[in-house]
């Protein structure tokens, strides 16, 4: 036989009798037990909301105090596991998910930004290494007017590309390096002019490492622009054998020229013929107008 559903209205009561029964739950440990007791729960229950004016039947009271027995309306917590943790964490979710997107999105923002500033440059300059290559070398071969300068060139391109093929990316870019260096040299233009001023020294000799008993004449210069500006130039120091980038440096000459530059400046404390050389675009080496053999130092 299908069980007789309750009416909401009657329903409502029946809760509302529960609710009674759990604010008397002194009452409820005592009366409730045997028919006898359970009968007598009833009647106080009726007194009960008799006093407030409402007449509740033997059925709605019946109902409740069978629903307070099989604790039909009382909250029993979930036992502790793994779906009453995700539950409590899905309730909590106001406190840990606007936090947790956000340190997602910096995480994410940190690693886009990473990746724009330093891995995307070093993978796309890689990539288009070899067209680098190519427009350094062309520049070279445009403006050389040096038949040594164009034998390097085609030394180095030659070592990049066998270096890209071999798959090794650092060695093709330290000839890259070498090309951008060379074409630099051949770009620049200058004047070569001996140093002069009260308290600034236009030559020295030096005593070379390895022959004692000899000396080496050097006339400090500096290079000039068009403008008359003094500009830094990469100069080859022939005493340890490095290169450095200086504004003054010193060209090796013959006796002959060091004690003529030497006289010139012991005289009036001008040197009257300060232009020793030029350097010309398009050529590595300078052309100079005293003897020499273009060796150089950067130190003294």
């Amino acid at each position: 036989m299908k069980e007789e559903r309750i009416p909401l209205d009657e329903l409502m009561v029946a809760m509302d009798a529960v609710d009674a029964l759990r604010h008397k739950e002194g009452i409820v440990q005592k009366e409730l037990g045997s028919e006898e007791r359970r009968k007598r729960f009833i009647e106080k229950l009726k007194e009960i909301y008799a006093e407030q004016g409402i007449e509740v039947t033997d059925e709605i009271l019946e109902e409740g105090v069978k629903a307070l027995e099989e604790e039909r309306f009382t909250f029993h917590p979930a036992k502790p596991g793994l779906k009453r943790w995700l539950a409590e964490l899905y309730v909590g979710r106001g406190r840990w998910l606007k936090p947790l997107l956000l340190s997602l999105g910096l995480l994410g923002a940190g690693g886009i930004g990473y990746y724009a500033v330093a891995v995307y440059p070093e993978h796309s300059a890689a990539q288009q290494l070899p067209k680098t290559l190519h427009q350094i070398y062309s520049q070279i071969t445009t403006i050389s007017r040096d038949d040594g300068a164009q034998k390097q060139a085609n030394l180095l391109i030659a070592d990049a590309k066998d270096a890209l093929a071999q798959g090794d990316i650092e060695k093709a870019k330290a000839k890259k390096r070498a090309l951008e260096s060379l074409l630099h040299q051949l770009r620049s233009h200058y004047t070569i002019r001996i140093v002069q001023g009260v308290k600034k020294r236009s030559g020295i000799w030096r005593i070379p490492p390895h022959n004692p008993t000899g000396k080496n004449y050097y006339i400090i210069v500096e290079a000039v622009d068009e403008n008359g500006n003094v500009i830094p130039v990469s100069i080859h120091n022939e005493e340890n054998d490095t290169v450095e980038q200086v504004r003054q440096w010193g060209l090796r000459v013959d006796k002959a020229t060091y004690e003529q530059v030497k006289r010139d400046k012991l005289d009036d404390g001008i040197i009257q013929h300060r232009i020793v050389g030029s350097k010309e675009r398009g050529k590595r080496q300078p052309n100079y107008r005293v003897p020499s053999n273009g060796s150089t130092i950067t130190q003294w």
